[in-house]
């Protein structure tokens, strides 16, 4: 799925790029309970699933992405 049809995918890969490897296995937002590390969150984003847009919009609202 292209950035065109996610507009957050564009803003999530810009700071995920500058994530160091390892830390991206570390939680970075938690959505019902769940645990989302930064590849976790960049496969929902990427797959844009209604999961991928609330972790999202969730890293915008704390103001990571």
């Amino acid at each position: 799925m292209g950035t065109k049809a996610n507009p957050y995918l564009e803003k999530f890969i810009k700071v995920y790029a500058g994530v160091p490897i390892e830390e991206r296995k570390l939680t970075v937002v938690v959505i019902d309970d769940q645990a989302i590390n930064w590849d976790l969150a960049k496969i929902y984003i990427e797959g844009g699933s209604e999961l991928g847009i609330r972790i999202a919009k969730k890293l915008i609202g704390l103001k990571i992405i």
